[in-house]
């Protein structure tokens, strides 16, 4: 079965059962390794990517659910890497093991482009499904803030 749709806004056919998980797709046949399996359950986030600029979970959604639409991984996120959230993430030190972080970015995006100026419970409640196993939680909650303030700048 040809499945059809974009991802990091290029046109992609990709022969493959419409059941496969859009994570291993996009892990597998699109060789897009920034978005990480963590539990294969939808609990976790670390395989959160954009579908129509809605942050899911692409471990529990098929390829097959994703016909015809857009799909934004952390890779297209920025084209340089220089997206507001990215440069905040720097700026704050946010990672420490760093695996959940993509996961992380791009939930947090989907956030800010519903809700430009969110407040500490917006954040929490956004950003409540992602796990962090280093609990970086409040430098996550830091970053978005500033990125969401627009202090970052590209020089970080």
């Amino acid at each position: 079965m040809t499945i059809e749709f974009k991802i990091n806004g290029n046109a992609v056919a990709l022969d493959v059962p419409g059941d496969t998980p859009l994570l291993w797709a996009v892990r597998d046949e699109l060789d897009l390794k920034g978005t990480k399996f963590g539990c294969g359950i939808g609990m976790c986030g670390a395989c959160t990517v954009h579908i129509d600029g809605v942050a899911q979970r692409s471990c529990i959604t098929t390829v097959a659910m994703v016909v015809g639409k857009d799909v934004t991984t952390i890779e297209g996120l920025s084209e340089n890497g220089d997206h507001p959230l990215q440069q905040a993430w720097v700026a704050a030190q946010t990672p420490q093991c760093g695996y959940c972080q993509s996961g992380q970015i791009m939930q947090a995006a989907s956030l800010l482009a519903t809700n430009a100026a969110p407040t500490d419970a917006d954040i929490e409640t956004a950003m409540n499904g992602n796990l962090c196993r280093c609990m970086a939680y409040s430098r996550i909650k830091k970053a978005i803030k500033l990125a969401a303030t627009g202090e970052v700048t590209a020089n970080v």
